[in-house]
């Protein structure tokens, strides 16, 4: 005799039974084919194969074409105040495992799919948390997430002073959730949280971030261990670090013996939190910050040839964010990359990355080896790495798999 479950059922198409067989988490609005039950926006809800075999239970988003983010196949699992409290344990005793020193302070918490906590991200800065929920069911139950998440930092000896929710992205809009940006109003913390600045120390390097007004949680912190590799081949070196934001790559290079450093980014305000972390570090003597158009500044290099480099690092921001404009995008690369080869001489070290899941390691090597036909250069692959592993990668799920650091070498 069949178990009753109490959850509402949905029955999926053979395409979706497959993709959840294999390990991806999403049901998508056209693969469900019929329900049964009380369907409310994000409750828990079975989902069954076309022959009515159970496949697992997540969380459903009637606004979202994710209609569907499976959480759990253990047929036993009731989805209590404990299943929260357990993913959670489970994402940090990763990360303690993992991060070494950089836990909790310095790292990735959650990250969303990857740790069974769907359209979650949780960075901790020193003593705060920042937080994007962009999922309609973990939106409703994260007081009880954020509630694990402090207390299992307290037992760790980590006094988590507030949460900072940056809520702005527009895909909460797709699941009928609004967007905001501010301290976390629930009763785990007082009202008034202090201020929105920390600091974090990285490859001995001192940050100031800005949760409030930074980019995406405030700092990227997904490049921790690329940026000590470009600290470890820098020394003597001349470096141009182009889209430098808060000055990351370009302080790494300092610190580890170049010649000089030149940082680069077209926002002013990216230009002044890179000074700031300059004087935090005494860098600020060498390192030359720049604010100007990285793809008019090679151009222009490329032209007088006035400065030479031995070492360029391009860091930009993801050029696409879809499949359909991956084609436009892999042309940007190609154009800062083609570059960037072209000023570099025989020797030279290319350190250059996407950040977008979008433009795939096959077509990123695609795009660097025609870059380098077209510069005249031949061109060797020394490293290919990745996301910090505070960042895993969650097989069968490409969308966690976003980050492509390459270094190259001209010869």
């Amino acid at each position: 005799m069949k178990q009753t479950r109490p959850f509402p059922k949905a029955r999926v198409t053979r395409k979706a039974e497959i993709s959840i067989k294999n390990g991806h988490p999403w049901v998508y609005e056209d693969e469900i084919t019929s329900t049964e039950g009380e369907l409310p926006n994000g409750c828990i809800v079975d989902v069954y194969s076309p022959k009515d075999s159970w496949l697992g239970a997540g969380l459903l988003s009637l606004h979202s074409k994710i209609r569907i983010r499976i959480l759990s196949s253990n047929a036993n699992e009731t989805f209590s105040g404990q299943f929260w409290i357990r993913r959670v344990g489970y994402a940090l005793d990763l990360r303690r495992s993992v991060m070494g020193e950089y836990y909790p302070s310095c790292c990735r918490l959650i990250f969303g799919e990857a740790d069974g906590l769907p359209g979650l991200t949780v960075d901790c800065f020193g003593d705060l948390l920042v937080s994007e929920v962009l999922s309609y069911g973990i939106d409703m139950r994260k007081d009880q997430i954020y509630r694990a998440l402090k207390e299992r930092l307290s037992l760790d000896g980590v006094n988590i002073r507030g949460i900072w929710e940056r809520n702005t992205s527009s895909l909460r809009e797709k699941e009928g959730l609004e967007t905001f940006s501010g301290w976390y109003a629930g009763d785990l913390f007082p009202e008034d949280c202090g201020s929105a600045l920390t600091e974090i120390t990285e490859n001995g390097i001192r940050y100031a971030v800005d949760v409030e007004n930074g980019q995406k949680t405030g700092f990227f912190l997904d490049q921790k261990y690329n940026r000590l590799r470009i600290q470890q081949l820098a020394r003597g070196r001349r470096v141009l670090d182009c889209f430098t934001h808060t000055g990351s790559f370009a302080m790494n290079a300092a610190a580890g013996g170049a010649e000089k450093v030149t940082a680069v980014d077209i926002s002013s305000f990216a230009i002044e939190s890179a000074r700031q972390n300059l004087v935090l570090n005494g860098l600020e003597g060498r390192v030359e910050t720049v604010c100007a158009d990285v793809f008019e500044l090679l151009n222009e290099k490329l032209r007088d040839r006035s400065d030479r480099y031995d070492m360029i690092i391009l860091d930009p921001p993801a050029f696409t964010k879809s499949r359909s404009t991956v084609d436009s995008a892999s042309r940007g690369y190609k154009q800062i990359n083609m570059a960037a080869m072209r000023l570099l001489p025989r020797g030279g070290i290319l350190a250059t990355c996407s950040c977008s899941h979008f433009m795939t390691e096959s077509l990123f090597e695609k795009m660097l080896a025609s870059a380098a036909r077209d510069a005249g250069v031949s061109v060797k692959i020394l490293e290919k790495r990745q996301q910090a592993p505070d960042h895993p990668v969650l097989l069968g799920v490409d969308e966690t798999s976003y980050l492509k650091f390459y270094i190259l070498q001209i010869v």
